[in-house]
């Protein structure tokens, strides 16, 4: 994948989390993901469509998770997460690819986004084995790290 696609994605997501909850959002080592994502974590998958096909598959600890949603609400103590936090890590998964697009347009690349789904880590799910899988650590102020991947064709 091109590095031009990937740095609007980095950019779009550490924008998107200092506004949405005030969280200081740093880079970690950018790997190509060979391995299914974790139990215990959320998955936030958006499609991609246009000159980019595939998708964007946001990978959130728990712990992290209640800490975004509860950034989110205005500092609301968040114990479970439930359908008003499932509603906020979808919207922030949309207000990331959404900005992501609109960097993308500006540079002559443009994408359609799909509705995001939100799954719950309850065993392994891998990633798509028909394209490539480019992860993006984001580490998350000291509540640890959400990781960005970006599946796409060809």
């Amino acid at each position: 994948m091109n590095i031009e696609y990937i740095n609007p994605f980095i950019e779009a997501s550490q924008l998107v989390l200092k506004k949405a909850t005030g969280m200081t959002v740093r880079l970690g080592k950018v790997f190509v993901r060979s391995q299914p994502f974790l139990d215990g974590t959320l998955l936030v998958e958006v499609g991609l469509t246009g000159k980019i096909r595939g998708k964007a598959i946001l990978d959130i600890p728990t712990a992290v998770a209640r800490q975004i949603i509860s950034r989110m609400m205005t500092d609301i103590e968040v114990e479970n997460i439930d359908e008003i936090g499932v509603s906020a890590l979808s919207e922030l998964a949309n207000m990331i690819m959404g900005n992501t697009a609109t960097i993308l347009y500006n540079k002559g690349v443009g994408i359609d986004i799909t509705t995001p789904k939100l799954f719950f880590g309850d065993g392994e799910i891998m990633p798509p084995t028909n394209m490539k899988t480019i992860s993006i650590p984001l580490i998350v102020e000291d509540f640890g790290v959400i990781e960005l991947n970006i599946s796409v064709l060809g």
